[in-house]
């Protein structure tokens, strides 16, 4: 058997002193982050979680936010994750989806006050808000640990227990929660860093949000499946992460093309010494072959891999091999996540020939459980037999190797971040001088694409206005970054909007 807290305990017993956690001044070896975990168990058991209730994380990444993950899932409850750039309304309506019980949450990251944002919200289930970190010091941290309640003395779940649900959106602008249990996810994630390489001495800057599939189990549980330091990076800085490479030694640096780009671009570049770095994963966006060849030969990374994933299967369903040349990593996603399957299928569910397009369809140990609550959208995901229809067109070769070719319909990814139109187009709704709204992706030097708002209005509005209205009512990157006034839309015979037209 084995469970998310399992492989920390024991990693503590095989090489306590190693180290688990840098964060900041904060050192945790193996057997302190255990101790700790335990202690923030017993603390949580004493306020009432217990197995199968939910509890959610809106936090950047921090040393506690693995801590109350861990404590958490070793009771046997269920991690909810909670994106640190939502708005109020956003993290509440997935609190009520997911019924959580609690929320471990911060104060004071770059500006913001979560539990101020949840004041006029109504949370019927939600029976504790316990703020977990205070600026940059572990005095809330601190505060929680009560040394009165006993620790905790025993991990309970079992490995076909759900350890987490993580909302990912469809176009139908409603959030789903994607449900995954510890079992799998230990196996997906001691695949992939197999497949990558990792090892017990590597040193993990995880740069990617804990809330996301690729910061979360590519990252933090990638490293205790290893047993190798995690260095939770709460925000981006290119100049401060070269500064924390060579500083630290980081040895694996997983990102959005945009990071390494950004790094690449920095003038301070040449002034410092990142040869400790030796992998790096990428994915998300289409990647340009010049970034792969400039990732090896600019930035001294001895392998560098592409993947493909979705929240619904675990995070991965490919990944490129040690080897492959840059074209090859550049302008596919690998193959399929070793022990898993992947087919191309028409729209009978049909296999297609090598080299036509198709729906990426994926089967084995990676694909979740099911969506929350959602039996009809479950059954529409996943076939009878196991296979889990992505949503996405690609193509595959005869070595197995796939591209994905159009994505998911009209999810545009802004810096490496998902955002559906339909949750941007439901929130424009709302503003009471627009009639009429469809969103868009369009290209950009920085982020790969970002929103594009379409609009019929009722009243009098500019497209400042409209900018202004975003930023305080949705997360930033689903903000659309340039706005074009209609009279009508473009709708077939059904009513449906043209989109294609729009994008033309």
């Amino acid at each position: 058997m084995v469970t998310i807290p399992q492989i920390l305990f024991t990693q503590a017993a095989g090489q306590p002193q190693r180290l688990a956690i840098q964060d900041g001044d904060w050192s945790l070896s193996y057997e302190d982050l255990a101790k700790h975990v335990k202690l923030a168990g017993g603390v949580m058991a004493s306020k009432g979680l217990k197995k199968g209730d939910r509890f959610a994380i809106w936090a950047p990444n921090c040393a506690e936010w693995i801590i109350i993950a861990l404590a958490g899932q070793a009771l046997g409850a269920i991690m909810v994750t909670l994106n640190t750039r939502y708005k109020g309304a956003e993290a509440a309506d997935i609190l009520r989806r997911s019924k959580c019980k609690m929320l471990f949450t911060v104060s004071g990251f770059l500006g913001h006050d979560y539990p101020a944002m949840l004041s006029d919200e109504k949370l019927s289930d939600l029976q504790d808000v316990i703020v977990i970190k205070s600026g940059e010091t572990r005095v809330a941290y601190d505060e929680f640990i009560d040394k009165h309640v006993l620790p905790l003395n025993q991990s309970v779940p079992e490995d076909n227990d759900i350890s987490d649900i993580i909302f990912t959106s469809g176009t139908t602008g409603a959030p789903k929660g994607a449900m995954t249990t510890h079992g799998q996810n230990a196996q997906v994630f001691q695949s992939f860093t197999d497949a990558i390489g990792m090892t017990a001495e590597d040193r993990y800057l995880v740069v990617n949000p804990f809330f996301h599939s690729f910061g979360y189990k590519a990252g933090w549980l990638s490293c205790l499946i290893k047993g190798a330091a995690i260095f939770p990076l709460a925000v981006y800085n290119p100049k401060t992460v070269l500064e924390q490479i060579e500083r630290d030694k980081i040895s694996v640096m997983p990102g959005a093309p945009t990071i390494f780009q950004t790094l690449l671009a920095h003038s301070d570049l040449k002034a410092h010494d990142i040869s400790s770095l030796r992998v790096a994963t990428t994915g998300a966006t289409t990647i340009p072959v010049d970034l792969i060849r400039r990732m090896h030969e600019d930035l001294g990374i001895d392998n560098v891999y592409s993947a493909y994933g979705l929240t619904e299967s675990s995070g991965v369903v490919s990944l490129c091999q040690k080897g492959d040349d840059f074209e090859t990593i550049a302008t596919t996603c690998g193959r399929a996540l070793p022990g898993t399957e992947i087919r191309i299928v028409d729209d009978a569910g049909r296999d297609v020939d090598e080299g036509e397009e198709g729906e990426i369809w994926v089967k084995g140990f990676n694909v979740m459980q099911g969506y929350l609550d959602d039996e009809q959208a479950t059954k529409d995901a996943i076939t009878h037999d196991g296979w889990l229809k992505t949503g996405d067109i690609g193509t595959q070769d005869a070595d197995g190797y796939i591209k994905v070719t159009d994505r998911k319909k009209d999810m545009v990814i802004v810096g490496g971040f998902n955002c559906y139109p339909a949750e941007v187009e439901k929130a424009l709704l709302q503003h009471p001088a627009i009639s009429d709204v469809a969103v868009i992706g369009i290209a950009d030097d920085r982020l790969g694409e970002v929103p594009q708002a379409h609009i019929v209005i009722k009243s009098e509005l500019t497209a400042e206005a409209v900018i202004a209205w975003s930023r305080e009512h949705m997360a930033n990157y689903k903000v659309p970054r340039s706005i074009i006034f209609h009279d009508t839309l473009p709708r077939n015979a059904s009513g449906k909007i043209q989109k294609y037209l729009l994008k033309a």
